[in-house]
């Protein structure tokens, strides 16, 4: 998505709901596709329609990170929480149907792990750090082939700096004592 949506914030935080349907209107599908995965566990609209009351009530407490988005990425962990949270009242174990990147927050969610990502993140060579933020950014909601296109890459280039992207943070991990199960 190239365009902010963060450029509602402000009227939605004064509880504007025009400006909170314009937000909504651009997140939607976004926020559809990130719920995909859990579409056969749990009733993903009732999820989505939940979460979005979620964010409405604390859009007007929310600080943005300085980075575009930051509403919607607020929004994409309150639908994967909420879808979470719903497995585990059904007596089921939600870590086989996240992505690999959710199941390391949602089993880790210790704050020296979440800095040591963000450190090992930053030290990432531009190109993987940019086609790995715009997949991540993504929410699961745009094909790789958008994703490179708008990386200014081949889709073959983009899949590779993705996954040396990988690989790195893997490395990066390991040498600050975390080990990962990769598979």
């Amino acid at each position: 998505m190239s365009l902010d949506l963060d450029v509602h914030l402000s009227a939605i935080a004064a509880g504007d709901a025009q400006a909170f349907a314009l937000w909504l209107a651009g997140a939607e599908g976004i926020l559809r596709g990130r719920l995909r995965s859990f579409a056969g566990s749990v009733d993903t609209e009732a999820v989505l329609q939940e979460s979005m009351l979620r964010v409405w009530q604390v859009a007007p407490k929310f600080k943005p990170d300085g980075r575009p988005n930051s509403l919607l990425r607020l929004a994409c962990r309150i639908c994967r929480n909420y879808a979470v949270d719903e497995i585990r009242r059904a007596g089921r174990s939600p870590i086989e149907l996240l992505d690999a990147d959710a199941a390391v927050e949602v089993s880790a969610p210790d704050p020296l792990l979440r800095r040591a990502i963000a450190l090992c993140r930053e030290a990432l060579p531009a190109a993987p750090a940019r086609a790995l933020s715009l997949r991540l950014d993504a929410c699961g909601a745009r094909h790789d082939r958008e994703l490179a296109e708008r990386a200014e890459m081949t889709l073959n280039t983009f899949l590779k700096n993705v996954g040396r992207a990988r690989k790195l943070l893997v490395e990066c991990l390991r040498k600050r004592g975390i080990a990962l199960e990769t598979t």
